[in-house]
């Protein structure tokens, strides 16, 4: 094969590595602790890149390159419920489709907030939060959680013992033993010492009023933007992450640390953006139309719920070549993500 073809195809492989469709998830269903207990056995949850806090070995990771944060979905059916737990880094939720209710406290008693597609939340650390699909169809959310390797979560002290009545011990470590197939725990193994009191009262209690401060809606970022677009027909709007003055863009509305940025991107139908190259690594959410990433040798479609990488450093542009407007939710890494490099 003549070089060039041979290098255009290895790098066409790449980019195809990188991009995960929706309808190409592979869900786990039994990922966590709580995965029998009724009202939450028919959730689905998805590693697109990184493995997550998922409990189950088994789990599929679509994607895994180290970005410096996690991607992750939830799928679940109306009145579908995930239990109540806390995580040590950052975990933020865009609401792709259905209605969803997200609830404080380590017993649901603290408050709680209903978001519906396109709204953002991000939940501070070390606070007990759990969600439910309270919409007539099946919901689907994107998740992004802080740092490569986001640890093990916190659950509820009710949450262990639900799991023990239908056969579930979760490990020290985070594994799962499932007794209902014969399974027990190792020789020199220990189960998790199920949260206590004291452990509850040590964490951070929000109210709904509070909670408030942690989301930003869809009808906000369709509003209009500060920014000078280096692309006409395109609109960022800042939702998490430090302002960027080389930008011309403001501070998102949650602008405490989180290891990456996220802002909504809202492209015209016709527009076409400069081509440009990033110094960190940048993930595109579709959440609604489709869009199409350029790159000198050759182009990704995306649809509604698809997700893609960018290679670091590779020039690329955008283009909504629909009739319709494309949104996507881009995350970048770090807390100050260096403004594009524009390329000819």
């Amino acid at each position: 094969m003549d070089p060039t073809a041979q290098s255009a195809n290895q790098l066409s492989k790449m980019l195809a590595d990188r991009l995960v469709r929706y309808e190409d998830l592979r869900p786990c269903t039994t990922a966590f602790i709580d995965a029998r207990t009724p009202g939450c056995e028919e959730k689905e949850n998805f590693t697109i890149i990184g493995p997550g806090v998922a409990e189950n070995p088994d789990q599929h990771v679509h994607i895994d390159i180290p970005h410096g944060f996690n991607i992750g979905g939830a799928r679940q059916l109306p009145n579908c419920i995930n239990s109540q737990h806390s995580h040590e880094t950052a975990e933020v939720f865009i609401i792709h489709k259905g209605t969803w209710a997200f609830y404080l406290g380590p017993d649901c008693e603290d408050g709680e907030v209903v978001l519906s597609p396109g709204d953002t939340i991000s939940i501070p650390t070390q606070v007990f939060r759990g969600f439910e699909n309270v919409g007539d169809d099946v919901g689907y959310m994107f998740a992004i959680l802080g740092g490569d390797n986001p640890g093990q979560v916190t659950w509820s002290p009710y949450v262990f013992e639900s799991a023990a009545k239908y056969g579930l011990i979760l490990m020290e470590g985070g594994s799962l033993i499932d007794t209902t197939k014969g399974e027990t725990v190792p020789d020199g193994k220990q189960p998790m010492v199920a949260t206590t009191k004291e452990d509850v009262a040590r964490l951070r209690r929000l109210t709904a009023d509070e909670i408030a401060g942690c989301v930003v809606l869809h009808s906000e970022v369709r509003g209009e933007s500060d920014s000078e677009p280096a692309i006409s027909g395109l609109n960022e709007y800042p939702i998490i992450g430090a302002a960027s003055p080389d930008e011309r863009l403001g501070a998102g509305k949650m602008v405490w640390p989180h290891g990456f940025q996220v802002r909504h991107l809202a492209v015209e139908p016709g527009a076409a953006s400069k081509r440009h190259a990033r110094d960190e690594e940048e993930v595109i959410l579709l959440h609604a139309g489709h869009l199409t990433v350029h790159f000198f040798e050759g182009e990704v479609e995306m649809g509604p719920g698809d997700v893609f990488t960018v290679p670091i450093g590779m020039p690329h542009a955008f283009s909504n070549e629909r009739s319709a407007l494309a949104e996507a939710y881009i995350v970048r890494g770090g807390d100050h993500p260096k403004p594009p490099r524009f390329v000819d």
